[in-house]
C-alpha cells in the first residue's frame, strides 16, 4: 500500500512537471511509475487472493494467484514500454529546438530519494517476513530510483546544447521499463512451470540426507507455489524399521524443512533399503 501511494503521488508529480518543462525523460519516468502503480496493485490483489485457504477446487490452495497477477502485470508493463520507447525516437528525429527545463532535473533528483526511502522500507520488510514476491517488489523500487535519476542526467545533459540527450534518456527508461516487464514475465513462467533452482535442490537435498535414519534419498522434486515451496522427496530407510519408526523419520525430516529452509510443505515417502 505503501508503494501504491508513493507511486500515484510520484507519477502525478512527475507528469505535470514533465509537460511543463518540456522534458520527455521525465514524462517516460512518470508513465514508468504509471506501471508499476498496476504492478503493485497486480502483487496486493493477488497476495490478497493467494490468502484464502483451500477449498474443493484448490486443494493445494491459492498462492499462485499472486504470480499469475505478475504474469498479467508484465505484459501491461511490456506495452507502455513500448510505448514510450516510440515517442521517445519519434522526438529525437524530430530535431526539437526546446530544452527542457532544469527545474525537471531536480524533480527527478528528489523523487528518486523519496523511491529510495520506499526501496529500504520495502527490502527491510520483504527480509522480516521472508516474502519474495515483497523483495522483487522492493527491487522494482529500487530500479525506479536509477531511472529517475538517468532521467535527471539526460535532462541536465540537455542544458549544455545536447538537447538529444533527453529523448536518449527517455528511449533508455523505455528499455528499462520493457526490461523488467521481461524480467517479471519471465520469473513468473518459470514458477507457473514448476521450475526450481537446482543449486537450492541441493541444499534441500543435503538437510535431509543428514537426517538420522535416513540412508538415501531415491528421488526428489521441488516446486514454487506462491511464495511457498512444495517437496515431494522418496527416502529410503532400513527395512527392518517399524512403521511407527518409519513415521518419526518423516516427521523430523518435516521439522528440519521448517527449520532450516521454513518449508511448510514436504511430501515424504519412506521405502526399505534394498
Amino acid at each position: 500500500m505503501i508503494s501504491i501511494a508513493a507511486y500515484l503521488i510520484l507519477s502525478t508529480f512527475k507528469l505535470i512537471c514533465g509537460y511543463l518543462f518540456a522534458s520527455s525523460a521525465l514524462l517516460a519516468d512518470g508513465f514508468n511509475n504509471l506501471t508499476d502503480i498496476v504492478a503493485s496493485v497486480a502483487v496486493l490483489v493477488g497476495l490478497r487472493i493467494s490468502r484464502k485457504p483451500p477449498d474443493s477446487d484448490h486443494a493445494y490452495g491459492h498462492f499462485r494467484a499472486e504470480t499469475v497477477a505478475a504474469l498479467v502485470a508484465s505484459f501491461i508493463m511490456a506495452m507502455v514500454g513500448i510505448q514510450v520507447i516510440i515517442e521517445a525516437v519519434r522526438n529525437l528525429f524530430e530535431r526539437r529546438e526546446s530544452v527542457p527545463g532544469l527545474w525537471s532535473a531536480g524533480v527527478a533528483i528528489v523523487c528518486a530519494l523519496a523511491m529510495l526511502g520506499v526501496y529500504y522500507y520495502n527490502r527491510r520488510l520483504a527480509v522480516k517476513i521472508n516474502n519474495s514476491a515483497l523483495m522483487a517488489a522492493a527491487k522494482d523500487n529500487f530500479s525506479d530510483a536509477m531511472v529517475s535519476i538517468g532521467a535527471a542526467v539526460g535532462i541536465v545533459g540537455a542544458q549544455f546544447g545536447l538537447p538529444w540527450m533527453d529523448p536518449v534518456a527517455a528511449f533508455a527508461v523505455g528499455l528499462l521499463i520493457c526490461r523488467t516487464a521481461w524480467e517479471i514475465f519471465r520469473d513468473s513462467t518459470y514458477r507457473l512451470t514448476d521450475g526450481f533452482d537446482e543449486n537450492r535442490l541441493l541444499d534441500l537435498r543435503s538437510t535431509i540426507e543428514r537426517t538420522p535414519g535416513v540412508e538415501g534419498i531415491k528421488d526428489m522434486k521441488a516446486r514454487i507455489h506462491g511464495n511457498q515451496v512444495l517437496v515431494d522427496v522418496v527416502v529410503e530407510v532400513d527395512a527392518e524399521l517399524t512403521v511407527m519408526e518409519g513415521h518419526e523419520i518423516s516427521d523430523s525430516i518435516e521439522e528440519r524443512m521448517h527449520n532450516k529452509h521454513n518449508i511448510m510443505s514436504v511430501h515424504v515417502h519412506v521405502e526399505p533399503k534394498s
